[in-house]
């Protein structure tokens, strides 16, 4: 009798302890970040409205969704003149927006760096709501641009 009741008080406590674990691994286990890379094709047919530019360009990006940190390489040829700034810019396809994230360095190219995001610009990034866009003193609202995609 008493192995009986040993077993059926100890099967009894194991499902609720069991249970309880599962919650507390699940309730308590950090989030898992994730690296999503991206891409932009620079043209200027891309521009709103388009240049005549013979310019193109590119950059890769990667976006790490812990940190909020999104790195960036680019490079271009043929603009019309030196490139005069650079920015990812708030805005969908075929429409013109802000300026989201300043770009140094891109008067030449090769260029790269690096920008910890802010929380509705991590969303316009993940939602393909920033671009990326090249000035020259020919083309001040910019010569090539390109949506950044995953």
């Amino acid at each position: 009798m008493t192995t009986t009741l040993t077993t059926t008080l100890t099967t009894a406590f194991r499902w609720p302890l069991l249970a309880a674990f599962a919650v507390s691994v699940a309730l308590g286990a950090p989030a898992i970040a994730e690296t999503i890379n991206l891409k932009a094709e620079l043209k200027p047919s891309n521009e709103v409205p388009p240049t005549d530019s013979k310019a193109t360009g590119s950059v890769t990006a990667t976006y790490d969704t812990a940190s909020k940190k999104l790195a960036w390489k680019g490079s271009y040829a043929d603009l019309s003149g030196p490139a005069t700034a650079a920015h990812f810019h708030t805005g969908e396809a075929g429409k013109n927006g802000g300026v989201a994230i300043p770009i140094g360095g891109a008067e030449k190219s090769p260029f790269e760096g690096t920008a910890t995001l802010t929380d509705a610009q991590a969303s316009d990034l993940m939602a393909g709501r920033l671009y990326v866009n090249i000035h020259t003193a020919a083309n001040k609202a910019g010569e090539i641009r390109g949506q950044v995609t995953k």
